[in-house]
């Protein structure tokens, strides 16, 4: 997808930015969140403040989770090297400020090699221009990207299950009004399957499986392991190869596997385009913290659900990320589950507040723009760098 094909979207504001900051948060967890390339012993989120010059404040979040040490650069990042791109000028809406930062940071993406993290935080400040765009809109950020008809409400699934105590863990995901889970693979062929049927097993019929392989498995393992997967009644195998696996992999695969194929959180751009055209995906899961933002997430969303495909975001941060997700999946309506880590996480519940989960859906705000601040003093303990900028002329 090139940027200078992404739409203004439903909502465009004029934009004249004043401050941007940035933090950077570790908060200690009592158990690693363990994934097939890796583990978290820490639960890390970056979140990005942009202010205009009404004084409106709006907030964005930046996908942090690897490598570890990750957060307090892409914090630097935002308000030393970007947020002066946003400065001495008026933007016609966050979209145009997003292909702006894309295009003027290019060369220096080449010169780094630093893809992910720029385009990451780019993410980040790209949402709180869409949180201050809707803000001045005086509506809540789902109907400013063009939702209608809505009542406010996405039904979400437990994802984040450990390979350890999975069963149990599902079963109280369920218990809190879950009415689907999903759960990490690629520790093994014989411990994935045993793993698959003793949840499938003690979950009752209604609730849905889904699984996450975390681009684990080659072609054939991905071919033998979508069958016995769909054996046991699962409802779409999510990342089964390596992302950059030949296009001819995906195809095959796709082509056989006899359960849905998602996937996304790891595409950008074009990458989106080809996976769509080809029929790769049936699931489609991109990231707003990792490419794209809300302007570039939206743009996929909106061709997903056209295509009558599944639009689910991908999230595993913190709060302000989760509740942008939320309002991508309201704003393009279809049949989509919101990802929610059921993994206790202070930077989720300290952002969200009590009563956006409540049994197994998401209860998106009422107020303007994103519709919620973060506790910054709750978080003041945990912060291990701060950034901020004047862009005041």
């Amino acid at each position: 997808m090139d940027t200078a094909t992404i739409p203004q979207g439903a909502a465009a504001e004029h934009l004249s930015i004043r401050r941007v900051s940035s933090m950077a948060v570790r908060v200690p967890i009592a158990e690693p969140v363990v994934t097939a390339f890796g583990v978290m012993t820490e639960r890390p989120m970056v979140l990005i403040a942009v202010e205009d010059r009404t004084g409106a404040i709006g907030w964005g979040e930046v996908w942090c989770n690897f490598p570890s040490v990750g957060a307090e650069h892409r914090a630097a990042l935002a308000v030393e090297v970007l947020a002066p791109l946003l400065a001495d000028r008026t933007w016609q809406g966050p979209a145009e400020a997003f292909v702006a930062l894309t295009r003027r940071s290019h060369a220096l993406v080449l010169q780094s090699g630093e893809v992910g993290p720029f385009a990451q935080t780019i993410a980040g400040l790209d949402q709180a221009l869409w949180d201050l765009a809707a803000q001045h809109y005086g509506t809540p950020l789902w109907r400013a990207l063009g939702g209608r008809g809505h009542h406010g409400v996405v039904r979400a699934y437990a994802s984040g299950i450990n390979p350890a105590g999975a069963v149990a863990t599902a079963v109280s995901a369920v218990g809190d009004g879950f009415r689907a889970v999903k759960l990490k693979l690629g520790f093994g062929r014989e411990r994935d399957l045993e793993r698959v049927a003793a949840v499938r097993a003690a979950l009752p019929a209604s609730c849905e499986l889904f699984t996450d392989a975390n681009q684990a498995w080659d072609l054939p393992e991905a071919a033998h392991m979508s069958v016995a997967l769909a054996d046991l009644g699962v409802g779409w195998l999510e990342e089964p190869m390596p992302v950059d696996s030949p296009l001819d992999h995906w195809r095959r695969l796709a082509y056989a596997a006899p359960l849905p194929l998602a996937g996304g959180e790891n595409l950008r751009g074009a990458e989106f385009d080809a996976a769509l055209s080809q029929h790769l995906l049936t699931i489609v899961q991109p990231d707003v913290g990792k490419w794209g933002g809300v302007t570039g997430c939206l743009r996929v969303a909106q061709e997903v659900v056209a295509r009558g495909l599944r639009y689910c975001p991908h999230w595993l941060g913190g709060g302000i990320g989760l509740a942008h997700s939320a309002h991508l999946l309201a704003a393009v309506g279809g049949d989509g589950w919101l990802e929610v880590d059921c993994n206790p996480n202070p930077l989720r519940t300290l952002v969200l507040g009590a009563g956006s989960l409540v049994a197994g859906d998401y209860r998106l705000p009422a107020s303007p723009g994103l519709g919620m601040v973060p506790d910054l003093p709750a978080l003041t303990p945990w912060i291990t760098a701060q950034y901020n900028r004047s862009l005041a002329g």
